[in-house]
C-alpha cells in the first residue's frame, strides 16, 4: 500500500510513518515544508530516522503552492492520505493569525482538492480539541457544540466543515481526528512537558500558567499511532467521521510538573512562577473517547507515569536540549 503523509517532519506524522515503514509492503511518500515555527534541526533529525527505510520518499513541498502540489498527481500512486501538515500552536495565533488561514485553511483545501483529483478513497486529517473551546460539562463528546477561542481552533473547525462538504459531493471517506495534548518521544519542544524538561536540565526559571491549576487530557504518542493504524485497517461505512483521540484521563498541569520533578529530584533548583492563563487558552480539556473505542473495540491506553518516564529518558539520551 502506498500512503501519503503530510507534515511528515512533524511529531505525529513522523511517528506514524516510522511505525508504518516497519512493514516493507507499505511505501510512504512524506511531504513537509520544514518551517521554522520550532527547531528545524529536530525536524531534520526526524526525517533522518525515516530515511533509514528504503520504502520512504521525502518531498519538500509547501501545500500552499497548489501548482507544485498538482505536479505530483502523475508522479505518485497513493491510496490513502494522512494529513498532519499545519501551523501549530495556540499562543502564536496572536502574533501571526494570517499564517493559520494560509497554512491551515488554504493548504487544507489544496490537499483535499488534490485527493479529489487523485480519486483517493480514504483521507485522515488532524483536527484538535481546540475546536471545543471552553465547555461547562465534561468529558466532551463529538456531538458537543463547538466554541473555538482562537484562530488555531477556528482553522480546524473550517477544516472539518470543508471535509464534510467534500465527503457529501465526492466519493471520498474523511476521518477527522480531534487530538488532545499528544506527548511523548520526538515531541514538540513548544509544548509544556518538553519546555519544563528543558528548564530542569538548564536549571532556569519556569513560568506556569494559573500555577498549573488547569487540566489537560494527555494522550501518549504510541497510543495515537496504534489508533491511527487500526483505523486505517477498519472498514468504515460512512463517508465522514469525527473522533476524539484522547485518554479520557485529564491531569492538573501542576501534578504533571511535580511528576517531572520527581524524575529529576532537583526541584529546589527550578523556581516556578505563576502567570495568568491567556484569554485564548482553555482551562480544561477532557475528551470522551467512547466513539473511537466503539469502532476499534478495545484500546489499552498507556500508563501516564511510565510514558512520561520514557519521554524524559529519551529526551536526555538524545540530547534534545541542545537542538531545540
Amino acid at each position: 500500500m502506498n500512503i501519503l503523509v503530510t507534515g511528515v517532519a512533524g511529531f505525529i506524522g513522523s511517528k506514524l510513518s516510522l511505525e508504518l515503514l516497519k512493514n516493507s509492503k507499505i511505501k510512504i511518500y512524506g511531504i513537509d515544508n520544514l518551517n521554522d515555527y520550532y527547531s528545524v534541526k529536530l525536524k531534520k533529525k526526524r526525517i533522518y530516522e525515516l530515511r533509514k527505510f528504503k520504502n520512504f520518499n521525502f518531498i519538500k513541498l509547501d501545500l500552499k503552492n497548489s501548482k507544485k502540489l498538482n505536479q505530483l498527481k502523475n508522479k505518485i500512486n497513493i491510496k490513502v492520505i494522512f494529513h498532519f501538515a499545519a501551523q501549530a500552536g495556540v499562543r502564536f495565533t496572536l502574533a501571526k493569525p494570517k499564517k493559520y488561514f494560509d497554512d491551515n485553511i488554504v493548504s487544507f483545501f489544496n490537499i483535499v482538492n488534490f485527493a479529489k483529483e487523485k480519486k483517493i478513497k480514504k483521507f485522515f486529517f488532524a483536527s484538535s480539541s481546540s475546536v471545543y473551546g471552553d465547555q461547562s460539562k465534561f468529558p466532551v463528546n463529538e456531538t458537543y457544540k463547538l466554541n473555538t477561542k482562537n484562530f488555531y481552533g477556528f482553522s480546524k473547525d473550517i477544516n472539518e466543515l470543508t471535509a464534510k462538504t467534500f465527503s457529501k459531493i465526492f466519493d471520498i471517506q474523511f476521518i477527522g481526528l480531534r487530538f488532545f495534548t499528544v506527548f511523548g518521544e520526538w515531541g514538540r519542544p513548544d509544548m509544556l512537558i518538553f519546555k519544563y524538561i528543558k528548564s530542569n536540565l538548564s536549571k532556569k526559571i519556569f513560568y506556569l500558567n494559573e500555577n498549573g491549576k488547569h487540566n489537560r487530557d494527555f494522550t501518549y504518542i504510541d497510543d495515537v499511532v496504534k489508533i491511527l493504524i487500526k483505523l486505517n485497517k477498519v472498514k468504515l461505512k460512512k463517508n465522514f467521521y469525527i473522533f476524539n483521540v484522547c485518554s479520557n484521563k485529564p491531569l492538573k498541569i501542576f501534578d504533571v510538573v511535580k511528576k517531572i520533578n520527581k524524575f529529576f529530584r532537583n526541584f529546589k533548583y527550578i523556581p516556578v512562577y505563576s502567570k495568568a492563563l491567556n484569554k485564548i487558552e482553555v482551562n480544561t480539556t477532557h475528551g470522551n473517547n467512547k466513539e473511537i473505542t466503539k469502532i476499534l473495540k478495545k484500546i489499552n491506553f498507556s500508563n501516564f507515569d511510565k510514558s512520561l518516564k520514557n519521554t524524559i529518558e529519551w529526551y536526555k539520551s538524545n540530547k534534545i536540549n541542545k537542538i531545540t
